[in-house]
C-alpha cells in the first residue's frame, strides 16, 4: 500500500481537548480512527481515548496482515469499545459513564469500509466531488428522515448537534456500516469532528483537499475552523489520507508518502498509544473540576435522553 496522511487537532476555545485521532497499519491494511468525547472534561477525553485504544488493539490482533472480515471487525471493535468505556467507569469509580462519538475506516486490497456512531464524519472525495459522507446521528437527521425538517436547515437547525447515538450510553450503540468501496489512485478520505464540519462549508473542505493535498489542506482547514470559531470554537480535529494504491506512480512529494511494502507480515505501525487513559494516582483534576465535570456529564445525559421523545 502507498498513501500520504496528515492529522491535526486544535483545542479551540475549550479548556480541554476531548478529540482523539490516530491511525495504524500493517503491510496490507490501514485503519483510520477519530473520536470526539462528550459530556464534560472529566469524561469525554477518557471515552475517546478508550475508543481508539480498543479498536486499534483489536486491529493489531486481527490484521495478519489484513483483516479477514472487515465489516464484522468494525462492528465488533466499536461495540467492544462501548463495553470498555462502561467497564472503565465502574473500575475507576466514575460518577457517570463518559461518552464519545467515533468514526473508523478500514482500507485493504484497494477497498475502504467505514463505521460510525454519532456525528464525527467521514468524507470520500474524488476529483473535487464528494462520493460519500457519513450521516450524522443527530436529532436533526432524525427529523429530516421523517419529513419534519428541511435539508436547507442542515447548517442552522438548533438540533443539528444533539445526538441520540454514542459510545458509553446506557443502551448499546447503533453502529452504522458502509458498503465496501473500491478506491482509485488519488482518492481522499477525511475523518473530522464537528468542530470542523459545523463551521466550514463542504465546498471549502473539498476545494482545499483537491487543490492543496492532505499534508497542506488538513492544517489549513483546522486552523481556519478554529479562527472562525474564535473564543467559542469547539475542539477541531481532522485526519486525512490520499490513496496512492497498492504500488506504482506517486503523486506529489514522495517524502510524504508512506509505503508498507517492506513491512514484515506481522509488523504493525501505529500513532495510537496503548495504556490507561487516566493512570492511577493522576491528579489532573481538582475537586472543583470534578464537580463541574459531573454536572456537565449529567446535563449531557439528560439532554440526549430527551431527544427522541
Amino acid at each position: 500500500m502507498q498513501f500520504s496522511v496528515y492529522q491535526q487537532s486544535h483545542i479551540g476555545g475549550r479548556k480541554v481537548n476531548q478529540d482523539r485521532m490516530g491511525y495504524c497499519y500493517t503491510r496490507d491494511a490501514l485503519l483510520l480512527l477519530l473520536a470526539d468525547g462528550m459530556g464534560g472534561h472529566l469524561g469525554g477525553e477518557i471515552a475517546a481515548t478508550i475508543a481508539l485504544q480498543t479498536v486499534s488493539a483489536m486491529f493489531r490482533l486481527q490484521a495478519r496482515p489484513y483483516v479477514k472480515k472487515p465489516e464484522r471487525f468494525l462492528e465488533e471493535a466499536l461495540l467492544q469499545a462501548h463495553h470498555d468505556i462502561q467497564a472503565y467507569a465502574v473500575t475507576h469509580g466514575l460518577p457517570e459513564i463518559p461518552r464519545t462519538t467515533v468514526v473508523a475506516c478500514l482500507i485493504q486490497h484497494n477497498c475502504a469500509v467505514w463505521a460510525h456512531v454519532g456525528d464525527s464524519r467521514l468524507y470520500w472525495v474524488r476529483r473535487k466531488q464528494v462520493l460519500a459522507c457519513t450521516r450524522d446521528h443527530s436529532h436533526f437527521e432524525y427529523l429530516l428522515e421523517r419529513g419534519r425538517a428541511d435539508p436547507s436547515e442542515r447548517n442552522t437547525h438548533p438540533d443539528r448537534n444533539k445526538l441520540y447515538n454514542c459510545l458509553g450510553a446506557s443502551s448499546p450503540p447503533k453502529i452504522e456500516l458502509s458498503q465496501q468501496h473500491s478506491l482509485q489512485h488519488g482518492d481522499m478520505l477525511l475523518l473530522c469532528s464537528d468542530g470542523l464540519w459545523s463551521v466550514l462549508p463542504e465546498t471549502e473542505i473539498v476545494h482545499r483537499l483537491a487543490t492543496s493535498g492532505v499534508v497542506q489542506a488538513v492544517p489549513e482547514l483546522v486552523q481556519m475552523a478554529a479562527a472562525i470559531g474564535g473564543a467559542q470554537a469547539d475542539n477541531t480535529t481532522a485526519l486525512a489520507i490520499a490513496w496512492q494504491g497498492a504500488a506504482g506512480t506517486i503523486d506529489g512529494d514522495a517524502l510524504n508518502v508512506i509505503s508498507t511494502q517492506m513491512l514484515a507480515e506481522d509488523a504493525v505501525s501505529s500513532t495510537i498509544v496503548a495504556g490507561d487513559p487516566l493512570p492511577e494516582g493522576s491528579d489532573a483534576f481538582d475537586e472543583d473540576d470534578i464537580e463541574k465535570a459531573i454536572a456537565e456529564i449529567r446535563e449531557a445525559i439528560e439532554k440526549s435522553s430527551q431527544l427522541l421523545k
